[in-house]
């Protein structure tokens, strides 16, 4: 079929209508489709109609009309006669002078920034880098998307207290891809695939996922020729990657992840995504243009002041989204809305979310206005919102960032227990901060500590069985002679590198994989778990796979068996803490009232806070639930006595835990074995303790 060009006055005289600027993107109307688009300097806009997703030639070309088809900013027209599944892009004309941050090129096909869904073939990133060069045969495309077309069966976000959350960190395709995940082959590795494992996730006892980036990212923006494996490079902020979708036609990425929305909340699981509203796939001033870059480059980026040729690079991977223009700032709140009212998710994860605290010019703001519009918009406002609360600047907000509601990653929790753990010494007042909450680090006491989300491992480095598993990154695989990823581990092979048939050395390391286990799971806040470190997943000494989509990152199924002392661990450890009212308080353990922690050392009342102090002792106690619990740490090489706490007549100390113990003494469930008569307990070399009372 040979391409139609329409004009405006011309489309209009053949049934095309001017169309309004609201709302922005493709929306299905009423005997057709509503295109609105964003791009103040562009001085013409053609929209592009596709046949289908294998289409390569437009079968449609739209040329909007500057007077008919614009409203200030807005290019805009209604089609009649088609709706959802509609194939389209844009391309724009306007100036092209780099040096004043203007990059239009009327030769590239243009991902809508409100798009839906999107779909692709023969893409090629290299294609769309390249000034000039037409690049239709190798784009991205949009899929009109209907969002009221959908039988949720009354499912909704789940708005579960944030008080008894328990996050599982995931990757969509790599939970599913391994040849021995047992899901249906061709669902491996995708949304279906994961609906597929939520027994899994039950029985674990995990109430939250948290998705690694599941928002269309460029599969192909990774170097070296390897693959975007974790897709922290996004496209478009509101449609699902369409990689991660069994089905194949256009709109199947968007009924699927719906699916397994509303199936991880049958199985009462809070679907939590990983967002990227820092940078986007479009890279510096040698990459692709793809989408913003090509509509209006000016407003979209931050760039450099004397020099707008170039990106300001606060995100670490070419140039930095500006957050707080209005257009942006609305774009991502749009986005964020669209995802909890038509796609129903219960929460984000804001990646380098201190970028989002700066102004145009890069410098952090007082009250950023992105921030303080997500804390407070009433349609996100039973949702988590949680920051990774610094950015590749240097800018570190951990402490203090904005608001009432933001949680925020720990990352001084992470390497203050690693640290003690493997016997650092100068720790021990640092370890009680953390596994307090960390009201030091917080500074506010009237602050709620479940805002701390605690964890040890997450996806960007070590997994939880390499960590106690090598000394030394081992990124050769990455293509980057092995200078890629962090080289401050804080990690302890325990006497070998990487895999040994050591059994002494084999016997620390599940120690020390429970120690870390026990104390995460102990400690006040919300505990974030990272896949497969139930069942020691490794990535043999890989601490930043991000280019690694291969059996390096997935997930091996096969280690349910081969470490199944561990997963039976974390599960009895996991339900114990869901159980148990002392985790669930909303204020500080040091506040009074509630649940109360006294702190000890090897005698009771008298915790060594010197700096070659390797141990530390702690009381829970909570009498409105009559639970109480003794946990003695010993990260030292040798044995030691601690002296146990009195108790009321008629009540005894139990062992929960000894992580020395092999399985299954390590854990118990109830009831509890007694142990009569004691007053003092011998805690074995690098090894942690529970005891709980009972009668």
């Amino acid at each position: 079929m040979k391409p139609r060009i329409l004009t405006g006055p011309i489309a209009a005289g053949a049934g095309y209508l001017a169309g309004m600027p609201y709302p922005l993107g493709a929306t299905v109307q009423d005997g057709g489709v509503n295109f609105s688009l964003y791009a103040d300097r562009a001085t013409g806009i053609d929209l592009l109609l596709f046949d289908g997703p294998d289409g390569v030639e437009p079968v449609q070309t739209i040329r909007l009309d500057p007077i008919y088809n614009r409203t200030f900013y807005y290019w805009h027209i209604f089609v009649p006669g088609v709706g959802a599944g509609q194939v389209y892009a844009y391309r724009a004309d306007g100036p092209y002078f780099p040096d004043l941050g203007l990059r239009y090129d009327h030769s590239k096909v243009l991902v809508d920034p409100y798009a839906r869904a999107i779909t692709y073939g023969a893409y090629q990133r290299a294609a769309a880098a390249r000034f000039g060069e037409d690049n239709i045969h190798h784009a991205l495309k949009c899929v009109v998307v209907d969002p009221h077309d959908y039988d949720w069966e009354g499912d909704r976000p789940l708005r579960r207290p944030s008080s008894n959350a328990i996050i599982y960190e995931m990757h969509v395709r790599g939970f599913t891809r391994h040849p021995n995940s047992g899901v249906t082959p061709e669902r491996a590795g995708t949304y279906a695939g994961l609906i597929e494992k939520i027994p899994h996730l039950q029985e674990l006892g995990v109430t939250a996922v948290e998705l690694m980036p599941v928002h269309q990212f460029d599969p192909q923006a990774a170097p070296n020729n390897l693959p975007n494996y974790w897709g922290y490079q996004p496209i478009a902020f509101f449609a699902p990657h369409h990689d991660y979708s069994s089905h194949r036609d256009p709109l199947g990425p968007v009924t699927e992840f719906r699916d397994m929305v509303k199936a991880l909340h049958r199985a009462g699981i809070e679907v939590i995504l990983d967002v990227v509203y820092n940078h986007t796939a479009e890279d510096n001033q040698n990459g692709p243009t793809l989408s913003c870059r090509g509509l209006e480059n000016r407003t979209y980026y931050m760039l450099n002041s004397s020099r707008r040729a170039e990106y300001i690079n606060y995100s670490g991977v070419g140039n930095t989204l500006n957050a707080n223009n209005s257009i942006v700032r609305r774009l991502i709140a749009d986005s964020l809305r669209y995802w909890v009212e038509h796609m129903h998710v219960d929460g984000f994860r804001f990646d380098l979310a201190s970028v989002l605290s700066r102004g145009s010019d890069g410098r952090p703001l007082d009250d950023p206005p992105l921030l303080w519009e997500i804390e407070s918009d009433p349609v996100l406002a039973g949702t988590r919102i949680i920051a990774e609360a610094w950015d590749a600047g240097g800018l570190y907000q951990v402490h203090n960032f904005v608001g009432k509601r933001w949680a925020v990653w720990n990352g001084q929790y992470r390497d203050t227990v690693r640290r003690f753990v493997k016997s650092d010494p100068g720790l021990t007042v640092g370890l009680a901060d953390a596994i307090g909450g960390s009201p030091f680090l917080f500074r506010r006491l009237d602050r709620d500590p479940i805002r701390s989300i605690n964890y040890i491992t997450c996806h960007d480095g070590f997994t939880l069985n390499d960590l106690v598993s090598y000394n030394e990154k081992h990124n050769w695989a990455n293509g980057e002679d092995n200078r890629d990823g962090s080289s401050d581990n804080h990690s302890w092979n325990c006497g070998a590198e990487g895999a040994t048939g050591d059994a002494a050395v084999e016997a620390l390391r599940r120690r020390q994989i429970k120690n870390l286990l026990t104390i995460l799971l102990l400690s006040q806040g919300t505990p974030m778990l990272l896949m497969g470190d139930e069942m020691r997943r490794t990535q043999w000494g890989n601490n930043n796979a991000f280019d690694q989509d291969n059996e390096l990152s997935w997930l091996d199924w096969g280690n349910l068996e081969r470490h199944a002392d561990v997963l039976r661990f974390t599960q009895t450890l996991l339900r114990f803490r869901r159980h148990s009212r002392l985790f669930h308080d909303r204020s500080f353990w040091i506040t009074p009232g509630g649940t109360e922690i006294h702190w000890h050392g090897l005698a009771l009342g008298w915790p060594d806070w010197g700096a070659e102090s390797r141990v530390l002792a702690f009381e829970l106690s909570n009498a409105a639930a009559a639970e109480h619990l003794h946990v003695m740490i010993n990260a030292y090489w040798q044995p030691l006595n601690f002296e146990l706490p009195s108790l009321t007549t008629g009540r005894t100390w139990h062992r929960l835990v000894d992580t020395a113990l092999d399985s299954p003494y390590d854990i118990s469930e109830p009831p509890f074995g007694p142990l009569l008569g004691a007053h003092h307990y011998r805690v074995q070399p690098r090894s942690v303790v529970v005891l709980i009372a009972a009668e």
